[in-house]
């Protein structure tokens, strides 16, 4: 049962990462958006529409990674108190 928790914990917070951050997160920092703008009205002819999901992707790894390395971290020590209990 707990396994199934963990799992379906894990599941829930990478859905709401991938799924619903891009939609309630439009341009992340006000110093890019600013800068965006700005850029668009100098010049015509670029493509800005992908920063915003440049900003989510560079701000999604390190959430992550501090995911993986804490759920490692509990394994371990988890583990750890059952090889010393018995």
């Amino acid at each position: 049962m707990k396994k199934l928790l963990i799992k379906s914990f894990f599941v829930t917070v990478i859905a709401l990462l991938f799924g619903l951050a891009p939609l309630a997160a439009h341009a992340q920092c006000t110093m890019c958006k600013t800068q965006v703008e700005s850029s668009r009205t100098e010049k015509d002819g670029y493509d800005f529409s992908g920063l915003n999901k440049g900003i989510l992707y560079m701000a999604t790894i390190p959430y992550l990674l501090m995911g993986v390395v804490g759920y490692m971290w509990y394994r371990k020590t988890h583990s750890l108190k059952k090889t010393t209990s018995k």
